[in-house]
């Protein structure tokens, strides 16, 4: 079972190398780095990991209330390129289907001011939410391929925050956002928290989106009170037909197959 479990994480990251031209992973237990691979300090777009900040604040505010509240509708005019966003979301709907638009209604509420607070507070990478470069759209649209950029080595610092409650927000601004992350069970009693995020790289002038992908997934596993965090970044070097972020989650998740196994037998890490 071992030799297969290492057999395929060798394929997944075989796979990746062929494609991509930048990548990142992270692992990390109480403060120390268990693994560090590739480009880690380069600053990226977060792409929908950032619904993790959103989330954070819009708890924070009370806009948000519990996993399942408030339900908004879906309307006219919202971005609606993926069929399963043109329903009603609620929180953990609007985290598991990573949707656009229940993003934006909740920055339109918090309002420039109080957006621009907050990412001050988080100190969330370059800081930078002016948007696409003269369309002054940063409170809907500075975290998708834009201005707002963020390091793997900063995301990591941003979830070590998180999971210790220590960004300048309510404890149930934390738990709240810590609840809707959940994915799924993984085996030996561990479960997977985390959010994923696709985007594109922009040309030089930073105007318009390549047919290049970039892609996260960033979170942690949880046993007990145990927890492990991970951030993998990738970035693809020609164009490519499938999320990058899925591609991320599916090299994640082998990785992390090997690491409950080893921790199963006891092995060094």
């Amino acid at each position: 079972m071992k030799k297969l479990i290492l057999f395929s994480i060798l394929g997944a990251f075989i796979l990746i190398s062929t494609k991509t031209v930048a990548d990142c992973f992270i692992l990390k237990e109480n403060n120390q780095i268990i693994q560090q691979d590739g480009d880690c300090e380069s600053r990226h777009s977060p792409c929908s990991t950032f619904k993790i900040a959103i989330s954070l604040m819009a708890y924070n505010d009370e806009l948000l209330i519990n996993e399942t509240q408030p339900e908004l509708p879906f309307k006219n005019g919202y971005p609606d390129y993926i069929e399963k966003w043109k329903q009603p979301h609620n929180p953990s709907l609007w985290m598991k289907n990573s949707c656009v638009w229940y993003s934006q209604v909740l920055t339109q509420s918090l309002g420039m001011n109080k957006f621009k607070e907050y990412i001050t507070k988080f100190n969330y990478g370059n800081q930078d939410i002016v948007g696409d470069k003269g369309k002054n759209n940063g409170l809907t649209h500075s975290w998708l391929s834009s201005s707002l950029e963020i390091s793997p080595g900063e995301q990591m610092e941003f979830l070590q925050n998180l999971l210790h409650n220590k960004l300048p927000i309510t404890l149930n601004a934390h738990q709240m956002t810590r609840n809707i992350l959940f994915v799924e069970d993984l085996p030996k009693g561990w479960k997977l928290y985390g959010k994923t995020g696709s985007g594109n790289l922009l040309n030089n002038d930073r105007t318009e989106k390549l047919d290049l992908q970039i892609g996260w997934f960033i979170g942690w596993i949880k046993k007990e009170e145990r927890k492990i965090i991970f951030v993998q970044y990738l970035e693809d070097n020609d164009k490519q037909e499938t999320y990058a972020a899925q591609r991320a989650k599916e090299a994640v998740k082998l990785r992390l197959a090997e690491l409950i196994q080893n921790l199963d037998t006891g092995k060094d890490m």
